[in-house]
Parts: structure tokens; sequence; C-alpha cells
């Protein structure tokens, strides 16, 4: 979905509250001019070329901004752009720690916090961090020596799980979109769907993505001292051609193999994909049972790090031995039966896709879950709930019927509405009227000829144009929230430095007060970032 005013608003907020004014002023021109190089940058801002380029340091550390190079008439001119799902990330540190702790444990926890406060570290730098941290706790050498050696065991434990990556190219060449030989008719919607170009900032994160070689490979001395043999080790599992891609790559663009000079950062993709996995896993709980969860969760782990692209439609396809065995292993396990697991995997994904000629035979079918459906599911969910606390249960029948026909296109006349929804037909027209002043429904007039020419109104939803109306509201009040909460807190300064000894009377009561509109407001962001994910990451 593109980016809004509301959006764009509510991402600058977030970065004037990390790291101050003139840094958002640079990152407030990205988004809304898109790319541009540091001159046209600095002309843009009024800012100094000190200012601009601390600015610019600060947010290509933190993963907020991508330089690229770019060929123009004057030759190459290296370009700046604002990756805007990564300043919406910053906000959602909370929920990847608790992902990272809730699979691998705390103490690779303690890893990623320094990924996320910093941006990018190399390896010596993360385990640096490990050990002061330690000596700060214990003074025995055995301790900090144990501890060392489970920090490096917990950093490849995240390289592993693909929460941590390498970081991208500093500043990769754009080469321009291939042109189309001519033009071609679509065959059906897949090719229409196929069509649809990238963007210039999706292109740019592309070319600076390392090939999945070595994305997550890590170079490790503990096998030899030997250079040579190190590379032979470390290309083990590679094929002729990728260790070839390798060298080029890793020389180019990523330096050399020394751990010094290799940056890390956070994978906020597959924080986004297990996010969207918690999502599709608690939505069949809350439709099924806890049998569909369970399946459901051993599909998506045992292929989550096979997935390509985070808004997948189908996970990937699998044999029923191995969803299984999966189910087995796991340990919310209530001791499925096979066929059990069977009918929730068809209740799941339909008809199983056959390989071979019979269905009946193991081997040859296999399953693929829709998960686009349960996130549009759980769009509907969010919309009409929207719906229902905002103008009714009549408004939420109507809106309900209107969404269920969308996919058809299918108009409806307002007496029909009436009579379907079981609405008070007096009341229908202000209803659908409400709707169309909020931009919720679409509305047609038919003329039609007969004896005496009538004009009639026909309603109906435009999905894709509602729900992008439902996330810029949800930006504008996510932007009202934090703007408000970063209010109170200035409000309340004086009240927060005072120790709670030495606070009485109306200053107790305005202390206790703050502390409960904060976490009111914590608690109302938490939930909103949820719908936000929803519809903008899912």
């Amino acid at each position: 979905m593109t980016v809004t005013n509301s959006g764009i608003q509510y991402a600058v907020q977030i970065i004037t509250k990390h790291f101050g004014n003139l840094v958002a002023k640079v990152c407030e021109t990205l988004l809304k001019s898109g790319p541009l190089n540091l001159g046209a940058l600095i002309r843009s801002t009024a800012l100094t070329p000190q200012q601009v380029k601390n600015s610019l340091l600060i947010l290509v550390q933190h993963n907020c901004v991508q330089p690229f190079t770019q060929e123009s008439k004057a030759g190459l001119k290296v370009q700046y752009i604002a990756v805007y799902d990564n300043i919406l990330h910053r906000l959602r540190f909370a929920k990847f720690l608790a992902v990272v702790a809730q699979e691998l444990g705390d103490e690779c926890k303690q890893l990623v916090t320094g990924l996320l406060e910093h941006g990018r570290l190399t390896q010596q730098q993360l385990m640096d961090r490990a050990d002061q941290k330690l000596k700060s706790t214990s003074t025995e050498v055995q301790d900090v020596s144990a501890a060392q050696d489970a920090a490096q065991e917990n950093f490849v434990r995240l390289v592993n799980a693909r929460f941590v990556e390498r970081c991208p190219a500093p500043e990769p060449l754009l080469e321009e979109p291939p042109e189309q030989e001519g033009p071609k008719k679509p065959r059906g919607k897949s090719a229409k769907m196929a069509q649809v170009p990238e963007t210039i900032e999706q292109r740019v994160l592309a070319a600076a993505r390392p090939m999945e070689a070595i994305r997550f490979l890590i170079t490790t001395d503990a096998e030899t001292d030997d250079p040579l043999q190190k590379s032979e080790n470390n290309f083990s599992s590679m094929g002729v051609g990728e260790k070839r891609k390798f060298d080029d790559l890793d020389s180019e663009e990523h330096g050399s193999n020394d751990k010094g000079v290799i940056l890390w950062r956070a994978n906020f993709e597959q924080f986004i994909r297990c996010l969207r996995h918690k999502a599709c896993i608690e939505s069949v709980r809350a439709r099924h049972d806890d049998g569909a969860a369970v399946v459901l969760r051993a599909v998506l782990k045992a292929t989550r790090n096979q997935e390509t692209k985070v808004k997948t439609n189908y996970s990937v396809p699998l044999k029923m031995d191995a969803i299984y065995e999966e189910v087995m292993d796991s340990e919310a396990c209530p001791s499925l039966e096979q066929e059990c697991v069977r009918a929730h995997l068809r209740l799941l994904c339909g008809a199983p896709l056959v390989t071979g000629e019979y269905e009946d035979e193991n081997e040859d079918v296999l399953y693929s879950v829709d998960l686009k459906k349960i996130i549009e599911l759980l769009q509907n969910d969010e919309v009409e709930s929207i719906v229902l606390k905002r103008y009714g249960k009549d408004a939420y029948r109507i809106f309900r019927l209107l969404t269920s026909q969308s996919n058809a296109g299918r108009f409806f006349e307002t007496d029909k509405i009436s009579e379907m929804a079981l609405v008070d037909k007096k009341e229908t027209p202000k209803i659908l009227y409400k709707f169309w002043k909020d931009d919720y429904v679409h509305m047609e007039k038919l003329s039609l000829t007969a004896a005496k020419q009538l004009q009639v109104m026909v309603w109906k939803v435009h999905k894709s144009i509602v729900w992008e109306h439902v996330l810029d509201e949800m930006y504008h009040a996510a932007y009202n929230l934090v703007k408000r909460y970063d209010h109170e807190r200035e409000e309340n300064k004086e009240v927060s430095k005072t120790p709670k000894e030495k606070r009485f009377g109306w200053l107790e009561k305005k202390a206790n007060r703050f502390l409960a509109v904060r976490k009111i407001m914590a608690s109302s962001l938490l939930k909103l970032d949820d719908a936000l994910m929803l519809f903008h990451d899912f």
C-alpha cells in the first residue's frame, strides 16, 4: 500500500523522538521528495553540509536510509533513499526481543538488544559488549571465558535462525529496469498482477541485499589458523559457481572476510515474518481449535527459512510425513494422530497439491496453507470492529453484507440492502450516506428510463480503497497518540524527576495520574501497531 501523508508524519515523529529535530528534518525531506543526492538534500533542508552528513550517518547506521549509486548525465552519483518500513520497526523492538527470547532464550536476546540499540555492529563489537556486561557481574576468569564461548555460540544460533544478517552493500549500483520489447497482452489474473512495477525503494533494497550464500555466512577462526584452510571450511557447502560469486561480492561489496570489517544488523524481515506467522496461528486457534493451530505452527516452523518474501500468499508446499514429524516434535503437541493432522490440513489448505497419479500416496501429496485468506479474514474482522464501534450494529450488518460481496463487484440498491441486512428502510439511506461521506462505500447513480424517469442509487465496497483509507486513519491515530504521549511526558517532567519518598499531596496525585495515563497510552499504541502491521506489513 502507498505511504500517505499521515504515514510520513508518523515516521517523522518516530525519528524526532529517537534522534532529534535535525535528523528528522533530513528524513522528512527524503520521505516526501524521494531519492536525493547530497547537494539536493542540503538545498532542500537549508542545513549546513556537516549537519546533513552527520544526520545521514546516523540514519544509515540505524538502517533508516540506504545509499545507492545511479548513473546520470554527469556520471555516477550517490543518492539516498529513506527506508520507510525500517523507521516504523523502531517502535517494534520490544516485540522483536520477545520473539528472540521465546525462541532462543534471554542470552540471545541480549545480543540482539545491542544490534537494535546501535543499528550495526561487527561481530567483535558484539562479543565485547557481552564481555563488559559479564565483567560487571562476575570477576572469575573461568566464568568470563565460558561466557565468551557461550556468546559466540549464541551469535551463531541467531544467524542460523536468520534473526541477524550481514549489512547490505554500502552504495550498490542501481541499474535501469529492463524495458519490455513490445506490448504483450496479459494472460489471466496472475499475469496482470505480475506486471505491477517495483518501486525504486524495493529495487534499491534488492540491489543492496547480499546474495543468500553470504548473507548468513559466519567467518570463524575456531577451526584452523590457516587462512586457506578457513576459506575451504567456509566454502564447503557451496558449489563452484557460488564460490566464485562469493569471492566477487565479498571482496567488492562487503570488504574482506575479517570479522573486524563485516557489519551485522538485526534482520527485520525475519522478525516480521515470525509475527505474521504468530498472527495466523492465533487466528486459526480462535476460528477452529488448538489442534489446527498446532498443525499450522508445525507447517510454518518447518518452512520459515524457505520463504522468499514476507507477504507470501501460500506456505511452502510440504509432504505429510514432514508435517507429522514436526507436529510430534512440538512441545504443544496434544498427541494428534496422523488422520487428525490430515483433517486439519484439509481444513487449512483445501485440496492438496497432487504430484503423483494417486492422491492417497502420502509421498506424492503436498500441502500448502492459504495464508493470504487467513490474513484477509483478520483484516475483515479489524475493519468490521471499527465500523461497529463507530456506527453501530445496523451499520455493522450493512457493511458486512457489502464486504462479503465485494470480490464479485456487485452493486446493491438501497432497498435491497435494507431487506438483506434487516435494517429499517428509513435508517438505511442515512447509514449509507455516513459511509459514503467517510469513504467507506462507493456510490453510483443510475437513471432508469420508464414511463417516468427515475434515479436509483447503488452501493458497493471497494476493499482495496477502504483498506488504504483505514490504514491512513491508523497512521493518523498513531501519530496523535505518540505526540500526546510526548506532551504528557514533557508536562510531568518535574514530577518524574522527584523521588517517590518526596511525593506528597497534589504531587503524588499528579504522579499517579501520569503513570496511569502512560500505561494506557503505551497499551493503546501497542494494539494500534498490531493493526498497522496487519494492513501494511502482513
